[in-house]
């Protein structure tokens, strides 16, 4: 029963996604998060205060996000068996963005193929924390592709990888470790200290998952037949020239698999990051990149829940 509770949350991620006019969780966490950050900067005036304050926030947060998911369960499955596999279903469901992510690319890729740049930028604006006033085209598809490939971790492949260890309430906990790190983890001037647990944190939590996005993304591009060699070669090669200790797994693996250039240099806030570049230049990045990274999203979202639910039931058959 827990696989196909599975199985019938990836399948309504992949029909329904996140409905803006529904309620969701991680809103819930977000707004819980922005309440207590205010009362921690209330309190918390030096950048040491700060720094503990963020650590209690990210206690408070995901501790309290797992504590609540466990108790609905519980009494979900107290009350009766059946609401409780709907409460596990709905939880699980809830932790999945690959149709969400899809979404969000597809936005943006279809207002580039309509020749309406303005659009395409605010669109983009919506998923990424990099200023989008002044892109090009190619500059907008790398961001989506980049983008797209970095969250197929965290939408998907992390959350299925807790869901494993420690069932919906272990992945909703991972939600909220990830929302801390989206909403504080930003190296500025207002949320370095606040937020330097959480980024740390998130870092931590991602170690594996992203490491297994390399094998599964290089997995998917031997699927639809695109450059699995170069995507297991360079995100080997490349991963090391992100500023994130995981993101360049995933995204140098991509940029492999469709044989172009993804990073270099970006705005944040005003300011100039100069990137490194990952992957080889072999060609020029077009706006049908996205789609090919999409497809890619699917394919490996789709094996890392065949993967884990086969561990899934060795597990159950050795114990």
């Amino acid at each position: 029963m827990t696989l196909l509770c599975w199985l019938i949350a990836f399948l309504l991620d992949w029909r329904l996604g996140d409905p803006e006019h529904w309620q969701h969780p991680v809103r819930w966490i977000g707004n819980t998060i922005r309440k207590i950050e205010g009362m921690i900067r209330q309190h918390c005036q030096n950048d040491k205060a700060l720094r503990w304050g963020g650590v209690i926030l990210w206690v408070v947060i995901v501790g309290g996000t797992w504590l609540v998911s466990y108790g609905i369960l519980a009494l979900a499955f107290y009350l009766k068996t059946s609401l409780g596999w709907l409460a596990t279903i709905w939880m699980t469901y809830t932790t999945l963005a690959t149709r969400c992510l899809q979404d969000a690319a597809k936005r943006v890729y279809d207002a580039l193929k309509a020749g309406d740049l303005i659009e395409s930028r605010e669109k983009l604006s919506w998923i990424v924390g990099r200023d989008t006033q002044t892109l090009t085209p190619p500059q907008i598809t790398r961001a989506v592709t980049e983008t797209v490939a970095e969250n197929t971790v965290d939408g998907v492949i992390a959350p299925l990888f807790f869901l494993l260890l420690g069932g919906p309430s272990l992945a909703m906990a991972y939600k909220a470790v990830n929302t801390l790190d989206s909403m504080l983890g930003y190296k500025n001037d207002k949320y370095r200290h606040i937020g330097m647990f959480s980024a740390r944190a998130d870092d931590v939590a991602n170690y594996l998952p992203a490491r297994l996005s390399w094998l599964l993304f290089t997995f998917s591009a031997a699927v639809l037949k695109y450059n699995y060699r170069a995507a297991y070669r360079i995100g080997l090669r490349d991963h090391a020239s992100h500023s994130s200790p995981n993101s360049g797994w995933s995204e140098a693996t991509v940029a492999g698999a469709l044989g172009v250039r993804l990073g270099g240099p970006n705005t944040y806030f005003g300011q100039l990051i100069d990137k490194p570049w990952i992957g080889d230049n072999t060609r020029d990045i077009n706006a049908d990149d996205i789609v090919s990274t999409i497809k890619l999203m699917w394919v490996a979202s789709s094996t890392t829940l065949a993967l884990f639910a086969v561990i899934h039931l060795l597990a159950q058959w050795i114990l």
